[in-house]
């Protein structure tokens, strides 16, 4: 019998989220145009061997900030918003230019929480990937910032793109979730505190313990998600059917790892719930 690792190998169906700290130069926070050309070569050559391949990317905010020569994240929602508008064009623009070297087509597809929760465009939604897939297209997903609304974003956006991510799995209904972060996997304790903390290969069930193992913080001074926002996204994906991985983005070959069975990252493996209600998520 193939072990949980090996059967990532016959995964069809994958949505790949990448951070804003792993698009970005860390000394200028300007974008990392051979890191990103790699990930995109790996992308199309998943597609290539067959299999559908939807990315979830952040940056936007990143990028518009670093267009207009902000040198700190903006707290003030216009600015957030006129910088989330400037810099998802450029990133789309870079994106569409280093597929297109690739012969394949990349699509944009932005999301708001209200477009998932209401029935119909939930129902368009689908439709549009299921026909982008088909078309074999590579849908590029992030939140719409420039009309979300941050200061009632329990209400109106998803918070971050790791749990957009894993509600953008379930829409899909994805077979595995590789989140590409800036620290290897789930760890005992914060590594950067704790020299003995060591690394979780595998997550069975996620319980109160990882839960609260899960820590609120992130390394970046670009990205918004840290641990226990990837926890609450493993949950959702999880429970909708699809594993989940947690590996460092630093590299993105640690794709190709993940689905060559590899132990790279933390695995949080599938608990399908015959009950599974979106919305109760969202």
């Amino acid at each position: 019998m193939k072990s949980v690792r090996e059967m990532m190998k016959d995964k069809r169906r994958i949505v790949i989220k990448i951070g804003s700290s792993s698009l970005m130069h860390p000394e200028t926070e300007k974008l990392d145009l051979f890191k990103i050309e790699k990930l995109v070569r790996i992308l199309v050559d998943l597609k290539n061997s067959g299999k559908e391949v939807i990315l979830v990317s952040s940056g936007a905010i990143a990028v518009g900030k670093s267009t207009i020569g902000l040198h700190n994240r903006p707290d003030g929602l216009p600015v957030k918003q006129a910088c989330a508008a400037i810099g998802q064009a450029k990133l789309m623009m870079v994106y569409q230019k280093i597929f297109a070297e690739y012969s394949t087509i990349a699509a944009q597809v932005l999301l708001t929480k209200n477009t998932i929760l209401n029935e119909v465009s939930r129902q368009n939604v689908e439709n549009t990937f299921h026909e982008l897939l088909q078309l074999g297209a590579v849908p590029i997903v992030n939140e719409n910032d420039s009309v979300s609304t941050y200061e009632i974003e329990q209400v109106q956006t998803f918070g971050d793109n790791d749990r957009l991510s894993a509600i953008v799995s379930s829409v899909v209904d994805a077979d595995l979730l590789i989140l590409l972060s800036d620290i290897d996997g789930m760890y005992t304790d914060d590594p950067n505190t704790n020299p003995d903390a060591t690394l979780i290969r595998q997550v069975d069930c996620i319980d109160e313990h990882f839960e609260q193992m899960g820590k609120s913080t992130s390394k970046s001074g670009v990205g918004t998600g840290g641990m226990a926002a990837k926890v609450a996204a493993a949950k959702i994906a999880t429970v909708a059917g699809a594993d989940m991985v947690i590996t460092n983005g630093n590299d993105v070959s640690n794709i190709v790892s993940v689905l060559s069975g590899e132990e790279v990252g933390t695995l949080f493996c599938s608990n399908k719930s015959d009950g599974f209600d979106l919305m109760e998520w969202v």
